[in-house]
């Protein structure tokens, strides 16, 4: 969008950057970077989204909390060696026959010949133990690795609510620690503004993934929180891209009076937005893979849970790195500092508030000058020259 100054000249407006550079495609702008996609100034649309995205998670964090795997709330975890006859929901059911109530989860580990099934449960006693035994062997005849028939083919394992409780424990102090020591890198690595927005970033990250989390109820075990602190250094690298690409193309606009900062940031966060698709693409392809190995051909729930993470993660990050962290900075900026009275004055210029009018082309000086004062012995207007000039030589 356009507005005319006095003298006729087109000039762009601050938050519709300028369309000046010749048109190109959807993908030829992407791959070049050449500033065509209005992420500044479509930043409230941004924030909408983002707070949107917060409050969804927040309420699912208070409303229906988090699903704690085994290691964190203690229980009884019980194994049976899986065969093709042999279902989770049929485990399922004799485990709800024998005690009156279902398992906490019931989930197909392993493959080949080590393939077993695992329910995991609150803790259970030795007599409920020794029931659930019963009906799991009389109901599927469970063989030991010799090929023998046997009770001892279905283990049982306790773990204990204290032994969960410290690795609860652990596993905050671990992500408290994390998150410290990334502000104050991002403090040391940034100036003051680009330090905040970062951080900014990064707890909104960790909340809507943890709000994903919560949603849609995946289980949160020991390997979920090493993947978020996985995505986490992830998120820190994202940043750090965009903001070194931004503060290159900042660096010395103050003095300038042709851009905004804002523009300038918008053009940085284009030009790093296809770097951002393809590291995000190239990172989550491993972990789609990782997600497939492990749950349909090994049915390894581990793995399962680092990916799910990881995979939540790097596509949250992705999208806060571009869309969130730089309009974070741009509104800083432009609400404290020498930014905003920088702005005012560019736009200023480009309205052609404050500075003299140009002469029109085709008008002469003197005309935009306004009439000379008169003098009786000016020769007229189309007059030939006199004086030495004139003569004729010989």
């Amino acid at each position: 969008m356009t507005n005319a100054n006095p003298t006729g000249e087109s000039v762009a407006l601050d938050k519709a950057e300028p369309a000046s550079a010749p048109h190109h495609t959807f993908l030829e702008r992407l791959y070049t970077g050449t500033g065509g996609f209005p992420i500044i100034s479509r930043r409230k649309f941004f924030y909408t989204l983002a707070a949107i995205f917060l409050l969804v998670s927040l309420l699912s964090i208070a409303v229906r909390g988090f699903t704690l795997g085994i290691d964190f709330t203690g229980g009884s975890r019980i194994q049976i060696p899986a065969t093709d006859e042999i279902t989770t929901q049929q485990v399922e059911d004799v485990y709800a026959e024998a005690l009156g109530h279902g398992p906490v989860s019931v989930q197909r580990v392993g493959s080949g010949a080590s393939a077993t099934i695992q329910v995991r449960s609150e803790a259970l006693d030795v007599a409920q133990i020794e029931q659930v035994q019963t009906a799991l062997f009389d109901r599927f005849q469970p063989k030991d690795a010799s090929g023998e028939v046997t009770r001892n083919a279905i283990s049982f394992a306790e773990i204990s609510e204290t032994w969960g409780g410290q690795i609860t424990q652990k596993a905050l102090i671990a992500l408290a620690v994390f998150v410290v020591l990334t502000m104050i890198y991002i403090a040391i690595r940034f100036e003051r503004d680009m330090s905040i927005a970062a951080i900014v970033s990064l707890f909104f990250n960790l909340i809507v993934t943890a709000g994903i989390y919560s949603l849609v109820g995946f289980e949160v075990t020991p390997a979920a929180v090493i993947g978020l602190l996985t995505i986490l250094g992830f998120v820190l690298y994202d940043n750090v891209v965009v903001f070194d690409k931004v503060e290159e193309n900042t660096r010395g606009v103050l003095h300038l009076k042709k851009r905004t900062y804002a523009e300038q940031a918008n053009l940085a966060a284009n030009q790093t937005l296809m770097r951002s698709i393809s590291t995000t693409v190239i990172g989550i392809l491993p972990i789609i893979g990782m997600l497939v190995i492990a749950v349909w051909l090994l049915g390894v729930g581990t793995l399962k849970d680092l990916a799910l993470v990881q995979l939540v993660g790097m596509i949250v990050g992705a999208y806060s790195s571009i869309f969130f962290a730089v309009p974070v900075l741009v509104s800083i900026k432009e609400r404290w500092g020498p930014v905003a009275t920088h702005t005012k004055k560019v736009l200023d210029k480009r309205a052609g508030i404050g500075v003299a009018p140009r002469v029109p082309v085709g008008a002469s000086a003197g005309a935009a000058r306004g009439p000379r004062p008169t003098d009786a012995g000016a020769p007229r207007p189309g007059s030939r020259p006199s004086g030495k000039r004139h003569k004729r030589r010989h």
